[in-house]
């Protein structure tokens, strides 16, 4: 051979041997980074191939897989009741993506989680249609048909905790949406249903119940009798406060207003100014605590936790660090600087009637594969201690009485023990917008709390002095508590 023949060869050698490498390379070591790509259109199209797994509620599917047949897409999800689930499953779209359960528990659902690796080789060995996995949910089918049916057409968000475990039994947010709308790949209607969400000015596709704070008015008191007892200022819930008919916020010439100027808020024991929701007392209580003191309780109860997940992100419940005296009296009474999401205020609410042991919520019971096998199955654990077992129970009593004789009656369950609180917060420049309905609650049958409920309007067809949460949001926890009492 000669020399510029076998130089020649020597070059085409060289080029396979690096044509060799590189295709080794990309399929042995960067296989799984071009196929995890967002670009990589071929994972779209592979988990519409075939059925994607169920959420599933009480035991029945809320979502299913329709065959299409399409030439990328073969099957198409849709959702039952898919308004009043929406908040809980989220969307799956062939054009926009994902969210909530439907996001998380892609793995499972799509059938591509590495735990399910056993189940889909022994099916593709057998020739058996790839399937992905359920989600089994903690939702109560009628507490949350309860809260969709009580908020109607009203603007907010409903939340329902076991207390004993965490498990959430109603998630609702209004207005909702459709995710089957927004499923397919039709520009026509699916293109123009996505538009016409995102342009809505009342934000359907907005998680109220998770993803938005609020002031959380009236209902915020039961933190700060909380932080009262647990600081040793008060012992019992009939000890008298010691505060004035006309309270003047610290450092200023403001008074700060109870909701009637004939409400007898001067030295009212706690349980009765809980009970007519007396602004002077608590807004004092929070003062003289001081905003260091108020603000280790809130976390206790887990304000400001920026890591909350149930496993849906849900968004910060804030009590601020760096309030003025008068600004921590106002904080104190859910006004100000202070937000919650109405998950939050459930979490207080249960944590209250579990005798003061938070639970960490959660919404995924158990993920199984298509043949019923369990991947996982979720073990309740506690979050956290807010308050002790003692304090707990004073607390109770008073939440107890406040459904009993004052702001909350609209509450009673014949036969039940209710406890609650109600809350009218208001908002925007000068308290200028509509104030927010809030009413927590747990009930409680013989020495179980099997639910507790946050419940928050945002009422914008009543006039503002018809809005309160005895009287608008009280009535929904009701009936969301008897569902699952089945009264």
């Amino acid at each position: 051979m000669n020399k510029p023949i076998r130089r020649v060869s020597i070059f085409c050698l060289v080029l396979i041997l690096a044509l060799m490498v590189r295709t080794n390379w990309v399929q042995g070591v960067q296989a799984n980074t071009w196929a995890d790509n967002a670009h990589n259109d071929r994972n779209k199209y592979d988990r519409y191939a075939y059925p994607r797994g169920n959420i599933i509620v009480s035991g029945s599917p809320v979502t299913t897989s329709n065959f299409v047949n399409g030439y990328r897409y073969k099957y198409k999800p849709a959702w039952t009741d898919g308004p009043m689930y929406a908040p809980v499953t989220g969307f799956s779209s062939q054009s926009y993506g994902s969210s909530q359960l439907e996001n998380l528990e892609d793995g499972i659902l799509a059938g591509t989680d590495s735990r399910l690796f056993f189940r889909n080789t022994l099916d593709m060995l057998t020739g058996k249609q790839k399937q992905g996995g359920d989600v089994v949910t903690t939702i109560n089918a009628k507490a949350q048909k309860a809260a969709f049916d009580g908020l109607g057409d009203k603007k907010g968000a409903a939340v329902a905790i076991d207390p004993a475990t965490g498990a959430i039994l109603a998630l609702v947010s209004t207005p909702s949406y459709d995710p089957s709308t927004i499923a397919g790949t039709d520009n026509a209607t699916d293109g123009k249903a996505w538009t016409a969400l995102n342009a809505d000015k009342n934000q359907p596709m907005l998680n109220r119940a998770l993803k938005q704070t609020y002031p959380p008015g009236s209902t915020f008191k039961l933190v700060t009798a909380a932080a009262a007892f647990e600081n040793g200022k008060f012992q019992g819930p009939d000890d008298a406060t010691d505060t004035p008919q006309t309270y003047i916020l610290p450092g200023t010439n403001t008074p700060l207003n109870n909701d009637s100027p004939d409400e007898q808020c001067a030295n009212a024991t706690l349980k009765y100014a809980l009970a007519i929701s007396c602004n002077t007392v608590y807004g004092k209580i929070g003062a003289d605590l001081g905003k260091d003191k108020m603000r280790a309780e809130a976390e206790k109860f887990g304000f400001n936790n920026p890591k909350l997940t149930i496993p849906i992100g849900v968004a910060k419940s804030v009590f601020p660090s760096d309030s003025s005296p008068d600004g921590t009296a106002q904080d104190s009474i859910g006004q100000h600087n202070t937000q919650a999401t109405p998950l939050q205020m459930a979490m207080v609410a249960a944590a209250i009637a579990n005798n003061g042991s938070e639970m960490e919520p959660y919404l995924v019971e158990e993920e199984r594969a298509a043949n019923l096998t369990t991947i996982s199955k979720h073990s309740p654990h506690q979050l956290s201690q807010p308050v002790s077992p003692a304090n707990a129970q004073k607390l109770q009593q008073m939440m107890e009485a406040v459904v009993q004789d004052g702001t909350g009656k609209k509450a009673q369950i014949d036969g039940v023990t209710v406890g609650g609180k109600t809350g009218t917060a208001q908002h925007g420049q000068d308290n200028s917008g509509l104030p927010f309905a809030w009413f927590v609650s747990y009930a409680k049958v013989g020495n179980s709390s099997p639910v507790a409920v946050a419940v928050v309007v945002e009422d914008g067809a009543a006039q503002s002095n018809e809005i309160s949460g005895g009287g608008i949001a009280a009535p929904i926890a009701k009936s969301i508590m008897e569902a699952v009492l089945n009264k």
